[in-house]
């Protein structure tokens, strides 16, 4: 009796110790895997970590470019003050010279017949100086006055961490909670332009999968998702011009969504800054020839080609200019807005997409779907400026030149989006100007 009790003790002993023998092979088993997992996640990690210093490298080429922009955008307006001061200078030293000349004349009945209009001559000039030069300042600071916003990616990297995206022990199955609303970090949010750029805190003690971000219309409707995913910041660009966006965040995970955060409002550039977009324009193959950091361009045939700006309008009241850096040819450059499928080998205003005054030495016509109309005296030629009045609130089009206007309002009623454009063929080269407040426009 004794001997089978202890023979059956023995022999289930003996199965735990082979049970345990195997946990242990398990577990060595296992070891290796960790060590393994470990070195294909360090991997892992210093790919991900390389990919940031790549990125952050990539983004540093890109600020000391703004920095250049922007050293050579100041530049170019000084001296274009520079040459309209200069320009002006010259035309009132030619009329004192001439009317130094008239006073030398010793017929009294010649002088009286340019008497009178040297007077107003010279009384007009001696105003408009005042006005334009005495109490002009320059146009620009010679400050660079950027900063760099590194606050946002300071936090980000000191916060950089694991996240647990799964139960911590194999077989534990509780279910967290809905995650409370996120904070936003009204220091990190900024307006460039007509972009925006939001950045939220995750919420404390709360399991996080992802982010949804929603932002009015500008103009305080309905809010729409721009943004979902785990990132905690975001930049919405081709908002509108002048604008207030509210904007608001919420989390969520498989148990469901958090509540929304607080409001932020962020309001975008008053005047817009843009270039020229070679790929909206035709790609390389369009026969455009871009240079000035994409703001100026020339063509090398003499078939028409169109150049269309970067950013589209479609509210606002928006104003840019153009130079004639060089005009050689009897061409007719035309100047205006097209919708982004408007014709990129013909002139500018030859199809219903486009809306443009095409001009010569000595004046211009308004064209739209290939009907031009209403001649205008008054031409162009090198150093001439041409200005593009878009007023989307009033649905109008209307040009300046040479700082006058160039007859009426060109054309009512537009709607829609519209890009800046010119088209210009051998012979021109133009250079455009951005960031500019609309002139008054005064017709009769």
């Amino acid at each position: 009796m004794c001997q089978t009790e202890l023979s059956h003790n023995l022999q289930q002993l003996s199965e735990k110790a082979r049970s345990t023998t195997e946990f242990i092979q398990r577990l060595k088993g296992m070891s290796d895997k960790v060590t393994d997992s470990c070195v294909e996640f360090e991997r892992l990690v210093t790919a991900q970590c390389d990919a940031l210093i790549q990125a952050i490298h990539a983004r540093r080429e890109y600020l000391l470019e703004t920095i250049r922009m922007d050293r050579d955008a100041k530049i170019r307006i000084l001296k274009d003050q520079q040459s309209n001061c200069t320009g002006k200078l010259q035309r009132t030293t030619s009329l004192i010279q001439f009317c130094i000349e008239a006073l030398k004349e010793t017929d009294s009945a010649a002088f009286l017949q340019v008497g009178s209009m040297l007077i107003n001559r010279v009384a007009n000039t001696d105003m408009t100086w005042h006005q334009e030069v005495t109490n002009a300042a320059p146009r620009v600071s010679p400050i660079i006055d950027l900063t760099l916003d590194d606050a946002a990616i300071v936090r980000a990297i000191d916060n950089l961490n694991f996240i647990q995206m799964k139960p911590a022990r194999e077989g534990d199955e509780r279910i967290p909670a809905a995650p409370s609303a996120p904070t936003i970090i009204p220091e990190d949010c900024s307006a460039e332009n007509n972009s925006v750029t939001v950045a939220w805190q995750a919420p404390t003690h709360s399991f996080v999968e992802g982010y949804v971000l929603e932002l009015d219309d500008g103009s305080g409707s309905e809010f729409r998702e721009v943004y979902c995913g785990k990132e905690t910041i975001c930049t919405i660009d081709g908002l509108h011009f002048n604008s207030m966006y509210n904007a608001r965040v919420k989390a969520f995970n498989s148990t469901g969504e958090g509540e929304y955060s607080e409001l932020i409002g962020l309001q975008t550039a008053e005047v817009a800054w843009f270039t020229f977009d070679p790929q909206l324009s035709g790609g390389p193959g369009s026969g455009l020839i871009f240079s000035n950091n994409n703001s100026t361009v020339s063509v090398e045939g003499w078939e028409q080609r169109v150049a269309l700006g970067s950013v589209g309008f479609s509210r606002g009241v928006h104003y840019w200019e153009f130079t004639i850096d060089k005009y050689t040819a009897d061409t007719d450059p035309a100047f205006g807005v097209a919708r982004i499928d408007v014709a990129r080998d013909k002139m500018l205003g030859k199809d219903e997409k486009a809306f443009a005054m095409y001009i010569d030495r000595q004046r211009s016509w308004f064209q739209h779907n290939s009907v031009h109309e209403r001649r205008v005296e008054g031409g162009i030629s090198s150093g001439s400026t041409i200005g593009v009045l878009l007023d989307l609130e009033r649905h109008t089009l209307s040009f300046v030149v040479n700082e006058m206007p160039q007859g009426s309002v060109a054309f009512r009623d537009l709607y829609g989006v519209f890009y800046p454009a010119v088209s210009i063929n051998r012979g021109v080269t133009l250079t455009l100007h951005t960031a500019l407040y609309a002139p008054r426009m005064d017709y009769h």
